[in-house]
């Protein structure tokens, strides 16, 4: 595991589109399907990471509390499966099930959406307003394992709740920290450090 932080792409970007499969309904998801919405958080995550592990319980409980309002929460991991089989389309599938994730977690077969969004760990978090500008992005909160603060999704609950509320989100933004995005040999992007 490669300890990395997020790169904080640069709040103001446009939501790169994408066109990507739901691993569990096999349906094909993109953000124009969210542009009805307030707001729209991707969320790159996999199955094996620690750092997306400690702090799935936080992940269920984000989509709960927002599942009847005008959010839309998308998951993507981009992971290579052939060095991480865990992280397959179908392995994906059976832990979004498992977990109780209310929302779609969709594979980036060929990492060019991850690279879109400069995607460097998991988990990483992307948060755009009504008008798919990204007004959040870095950690879910302070918690990180082995550490003793309690898993709240503080940041990205803050981020939102201001979005709803028609208010600027703080600029104040800390990246997230987790394992490195698993990309395939000879495709890691310019901003990647090994």
């Amino acid at each position: 595991m490669v300890l990395t932080s997020s790169t904080m792409l640069p709040l103001g970007t446009f939501a790169p589109d994408f066109v990507l499969t739901d691993t569990i309904s096999g349906k094909q998801v993109k953000v124009s399907n969210y542009s009805d919405k307030d707001a729209l958080l991707v969320i790159f995550l996999c199955n094996h990471c620690p750092y997306v592990k400690h702090i799935q319980s936080g992940l269920v409980a984000l989509g709960l509390d927002h599942e009847k309002k005008n959010v839309a929460i998308v998951a993507i991991s981009a992971n290579d499966p052939g060095t991480h089989p865990n992280d397959s389309p179908e392995k994906l599938g059976q832990e979004s099930r498992q977990a109780g994730y209310r929302f779609p977690v969709l594979f980036d077969a060929d990492q060019a959406v991850a690279k879109a969004y400069t995607a460097a760990c998991t988990p990483d978090f992307f948060l755009f307003d009504s008008t798919l500008r990204l007004v959040y992005r870095g950690q879910f909160d302070a918690s990180r394992p082995g550490k003793d603060i309690p898993v709240t999704g503080s940041d990205v609950r803050a981020a939102i709740d201001a979005v709803l509320a028609g208010k600027q989100v703080s600029s104040n933004q800390t990246a997230s920290l987790g394992c490195n995005v698993k990309w395939r040999p000879g495709n890691e992007p310019e901003y990647f450090e090994a």
